[in-house]
């Protein structure tokens, strides 16, 4: 209990640092994979489809998950979008599980990037 707890403290402390940057509204996870997918997409635009929405939180998770070797880089087409393959099947786990094994990755990622 103690490591789940230990990764919820950190992850209201990413929360909170969020929500100083972004006017006290605090980011649910869909959120934050869409920061993440904004932030390695590159590319910043005034209004996004909700097709690209989601391929920004797809390249998100598979940014996140590219740290443990589930998935690489594959290219990036001509239009700046990167494209994954997968390396190896990811884990089987219940959704809790799940919830906690991508916020781990996030909270690594906002690690790794020194925020």
């Amino acid at each position: 209990m103690q490591i789940q707890d230990d990764l919820q403290q950190r992850w209201w402390t990413l929360q909170a640092k969020l929500m100083e940057r972004f006017d006290g509204k605090k980011p649910d996870l869909e959120t934050i994979l869409f920061l993440i997918g904004i932030q390695e997409y590159g590319q910043v635009k005034e209004k996004f489809t909700k097709e690209q929405k989601q391929d920004l939180m797809h390249v998100a998770v598979c940014s996140l998950f590219s740290q443990s070797g589930y998935y690489e880089i594959e290219r990036v087409d001509e239009e700046g979008w990167p494209h994954f393959r997968q390396l190896k099947p990811m884990p089987v786990m219940d959704t809790i599980a799940q919830e906690n094994f991508l916020k781990d990755h996030i909270l690594l990622y906002f690690e790794s990037h020194n925020f």
